[in-house]
């Protein structure tokens, strides 16, 4: 019988695949989502210090949503992770999907950053 791998440990070596190639510095951090079945997740971070730098997600008191896990979520987080950028001065960043596919809710948060002058 064949055992079929699980889609987050295919999304992981996915993950690890990319990281191999984007690498966030103090001059361009990297722009990383995390999505789960209830919230997404945004944080801007510099690996060369290992800080992270700024953060969103669908679970902040300021965004006030009902449900975390839709288009309309991610569209306010990446809203809010490029509001929050501007204000510590990062204006330019390196997208890290994290191992998702550019579709849905991954998308509509990086269309969101980028509306907002977040530029990548």
């Amino acid at each position: 019988m064949i055992r079929k791998v699980s889609r987050n440990v295919m999304r992981e070596a996915r993950h690890t695949r990319v990281r191999t190639k984007v690498h966030g510095t103090s001059a361009v951090p990297r722009l990383n989502v995390f999505r789960s079945n209830s919230n997404i997740f945004a944080q801007i971070i510099d690996d060369e210090a290992g800080v992270t730098l700024v953060s969103a997600s669908s679970l902040d008191k300021d965004l006030k949503l009902e449900n975390g896990s839709n288009i309309e979520a991610a569209t306010k987080v990446g809203e809010l992770i490029a509001e929050r950028a501007k204000k510590a001065k990062i204006k330019e960043v390196v997208f890290d999907r994290g191992g998702y596919l550019y579709h849905g809710r991954v998308k509509a948060l990086a269309e969101a950053a980028r509306n907002k002058g977040l530029e990548f």
